[in-house]
């Protein structure tokens, strides 16, 4: 009789570990939100899961088959990836944020307030912002520092042990700031330039009244303000790098290691 030598225990801990690595993976980008399908991701964490089971049934200590504790303990995984996850999109998503402030502030999304079925196409900067923030974590290997500190989560807080909210709520809280100030980082220059210019626009309307100050801001200001957008591009790849970084202290920090 043919025989896998897979182990009741295995089995279940792997599917611990996958309730972990699901949640966590449906939330972080590049491979959560909408960059990937919804069953690409569930198949993406089924592939994660796997090399991760090993290490983290070993460091568990063994993990127990009763039913009332394996549907307690896939809950509480449930949540320590939902945790985890909502870390790294809020540290990931100040790119797509500060495109999101630059499209409002460079009035690329004024297009959606005179005609609601352009509200898709509004958010320009913001969706080349989110775009290049996924193919910059793929392609300069970004996602392999994530998911190694994802990875040690099972070290640090192994499958059994309890998520404290206090450390969770305090880097949820870290995280957010720090995103908030990445944003700034990125849009401020960005929208200081715009200020001047729209200043400047002003007092040259104020000298000379004739001047159509609609028709020039549609035709000439706009290109001038994708192409500062474009100037501003390769300083999204540093930014990156040091929120990768944070995202990885952040999951340190709510696994308590």
């Amino acid at each position: 009789m043919f025989e896998l030598g897979i182990t009741t225990e295995q089995i279940v801990g792997y599917l611990l570990v996958f309730a972990r690595v699901g949640a966590w993976v449906w939330l972080t980008p590049p491979f959560g939100g909408a960059f990937l399908p919804p069953l690409v991701r569930v198949i993406t964490g089924l592939a994660f899961a796997l090399p991760m089971t090993p290490s983290a049934i070993a460091a568990s200590g063994g993990i127990s088959l009763a039913p009332v504790d394996l549907l307690l303990q896939f809950a509480l995984q449930v949540a320590i990836g939902v945790a985890l996850g909502l870390v790294c999109l809020t540290l990931l998503s100040a790119i797509q944020s500060a495109g999101a402030v630059i499209d409002v502030t460079g009035g690329f999304a004024l297009a959606s307030a005179y005609d609601p079925l352009m509200q898709q196409q509004a958010s320009v900067i913001s969706r080349v912002y989110r775009l290049l923030a996924g193919v910059l974590i793929l392609v300069s290997g970004a996602y392999l520092i994530i998911m190694a500190g994802f990875s040690l989560t099972f070290e640090a807080l192994p499958i059994g042990a309890g998520l404290s909210v206090e450390l969770t709520a305090m880097t949820l809280t870290e995280a957010l700031s720090m995103s908030f100030l990445a944003t700034l980082q990125i849009a401020g220059p960005i929208i200081a330039i715009l200020l001047i210019v729209d200043i400047g626009l002003g007092l040259l309307t104020r000298v000379a009244p004739t001047i159509n100050l609609f028709v020039l801001g549609f035709c000439s200001l706009k290109s001038g303000r994708l192409l500062l957008v474009g100037v501003a591009i390769p300083q999204i790849s540093p930014m990156l790098a040091g929120l990768t970084d944070a995202s990885v202290d952040a999951m340190r920090g709510i696994a308590g290691g």
